[in-house]
């Protein structure tokens, strides 16, 4: 098993490097979050961002309250995400960030449960981010093959979270990737 701050890095990085092949004509197209164009998908990702330094910290989401709410990225989204980004993974290189004890909006978790979270949510929507702006679609093999475990391991959460659709059939010769991304609904 990979060390998780190391994949969380990873993830990041597969996010950050479709932040910054989106054209100024590509935040209105849509991705494979039916709800979200690109715009709000990188708002969202960075909006998650914006959340974990107070989180780390001990903040509970009541004390947060709305100050992430609505667009955060400005006229300048890939520079807003990029200062998120790069607030968020010195928050989680702290010395005992994945031993704190953080307060989610489900209830109280140790800090590495939020960073698998955190890494999970990151890869899939790189994979999203690529597929709507017309980016390599190929997510870092060691990665997906974590976050497929993790994933299998979780099936049960992801399920019953709402945060992705339910799991699509896919054939049992398909690539870890395929059938990783198939387990959030997503069709290759």
């Amino acid at each position: 098993m990979a060390d998780l701050a190391d994949l969380h890095g990873t993830a990041m990085a597969e996010f950050d490097r479709r932040v910054a092949e989106v054209a100024l004509t590509d935040w209105a197209r849509p991705t494979p979050c039916t709800d979200w164009d690109v715009h709000d998908l990188v708002n969202h990702l960075t909006t998650e961002q914006m959340w974990v330094p107070s989180l780390l910290d001990g903040a509970t989401i009541e004390e947060v309250g709305d100050r992430f709410d609505g667009d955060m990225l400005g006229e300048e989204p890939a520079t807003t995400w990029s200062v998120a980004s790069r607030e968020a993974r010195t928050a989680w290189l702290a010395p005992s960030s994945l031993e704190r004890t953080v307060h989610l909006s489900f209830g109280d978790v140790p800090g590495r449960v939020y960073l698998w979270q955190m890494t999970f949510d990151l890869g899939i929507h790189a994979w999203d981010l690529a597929r709507a702006v017309g980016a390599d679609e190929r997510l870092d093999p060691a990665l997906v093959a974590e976050l497929l475990a993790w994933a299998s391991e979780n099936a049960g959460v992801l399920s019953g979270s709402s945060l992705f659709a339910g799991p699509v059939p896919v054939d049992d010769d398909a690539d870890p990737q395929t059938r990783l991304l198939a387990l959030t609904g997503r069709r290759v």
